[in-house]
């Protein structure tokens, strides 16, 4: 069985635009007509410039390879043009492409992911949301009301745990800059501390509390930030300061109670064992279509589980990498939490042939072959997204003092 032919899709992500504004799925087709689909996910560039990458990468390691020499076609993708080291982009590109393989491999074998990856010790997978606006409020984009007010906030997290989520992520801590680390000001301080306490009190101890940065802060301003959410007992204190140096975020870590959580921004198995080894982190996020697929996602986790630190696979992005998080989180002892994008309705089933299995704050792990799911073709078509934006988007230029 050789690989004969690729097809990428560019989806726009229509309102309310949760997990992102675009996804890019890559399918890969088999001389015997078994197909499997990827997802990339990757911010440096705009969403055609990453379509002409997979085509170049498909073109040179991919078109007539066999998939299931999933370990070779890592290393000659990984060491091409001599860079040898983790390069972001093109790890995106390649997390896309292996996921697809092993979509492949599980169809041809007829077994789930997971059964071919040591087997399913998780039959469902608990659950978090981040805090989305609710209908009324607007997109993820638009509304910020649910970002900034911590009444606003509390009311959602009540939602969200009547529907039955144990688990809510929040980010009250201010906008992301291209000028960052610096210093919180001491009106988000304020604001972060409030609303931490205002959802805490909304949902007593029904759910742990994600608190959730994107790396704005120095080592000192995030320990300044932690000290104020101590009394809260988050479950995680996510990102405190930028993913270039985790020897910085060590600094942190050994600073506060509140484990330390990180590695969306991360790529490769090299990135992960230096937050390990100098324990920076204890939870370890690792988004399956930057990482370097599936396969780079289990080494990271068995890594993690030498160090007593668990996995808690990040989405923010479209369903494919979502059923690649369940396929990993299903076989891997050292699980903690899954990432989904509210209940898996919406968009984010309109996609899929059949949608994601959510019940009582679980996914329910499937064992049909392969990824589990199936892409819609005729709603990825009917839904082409022809911006230029990138994925996600920094404010360019430094934060105000009071931001």
């Amino acid at each position: 069985m050789k690989i004969r032919d690729l097809k990428t899709f560019v989806v726009g992500n229509p309102p309310p635009m949760w997990g992102g504004r675009y996804f890019i799925f890559v399918k890969l087709v088999t001389d015997t007509g078994i197909e499997g689909i990827g997802e990339v996910y990757a911010a440096s560039f705009g969403p055609q410039a990453m379509v002409t990458l997979v085509q170049d990468v498909f073109e040179h390691h991919v078109l007539g390879s066999d998939p299931f020499q999933i370990e070779t076609l890592w290393r000659n993708v990984y060491g091409r043009g001599y860079s040898q080291r983790p390069d972001i982009t093109l790890m995106g590109v390649l997390s896309g492409i292996e996921m697809a393989l092993w979509d492949i491999i599980g169809k041809a074998l007829d077994k789930p992911v997971h059964a071919l990856l040591g087997g399913k010790v998780h039959e469902r997978l608990r659950s978090y949301t981040y805090l989305y606006p609710s209908a009324d409020e607007g997109d993820a984009y638009s509304s910020t009301k649910v970002y900034e007010d911590p009444d606003t906030a509390a009311g959602r997290a009540a939602e969200y745990v009547a529907m039955g989520f144990t688990a809510l992520k929040f980010d009250p801590a201010g906008p992301y800059s291209t000028f960052d680390p610096r210093q919180p000001s001491l009106e988000r301080l304020e604001i972060s501390e409030r609303m931490t306490r205002r959802i805490r009190e909304a949902v007593g101890t029904k759910a742990d509390l994600l608190f959730g940065t994107h790396g704005q802060f120095t080592a000192s301003g995030a320990i300044r930030l932690a000290r104020r959410l101590e009394q809260y007992d988050p479950l995680w204190f996510e990102e405190p300061v930028p993913p270039e140096k985790p020897e910085e975020m060590a600094i942190v870590a050994r600073q506060t109670t509140i484990p330390i959580a990180a590695g969306e921004r991360l790529t490769t198995k090299y990135e992960f064992a230096r937050v390990l080894e100098l324990r920076a982190a204890s939870i370890l996020q690792m988004a399956l279509g930057r990482v370097g697929g599936i396969l780079e996602a289990k080494k990271i986790a068995g890594m993690a589980e030498a160090y007593y630190a668990q996995v808690a696979p990040h989405l923010y992005c479209g369903p494919i990498e979502g059923a690649a998080n369940v396929q990993l989180s299903a076989c891997i002892p050292n699980f903690l939490i899954l990432e989904s994008i509210g209940t898996w309705t919406g968009f984010h089933a309109d996609i899929l042939k059949k949608p994601m299995q959510w019940q009582d704050g679980f996914v329910i792990v499937p064992d049909t072959p392969g990824l589990g799911v199936e892409l819609n073709e005729e709603v990825a078509l009917a839904h082409p997204y022809t911006g230029t934006d990138l994925h996600l988007v920094p404010r360019f230029g430094p934060v105000g003092v009071n931001e």
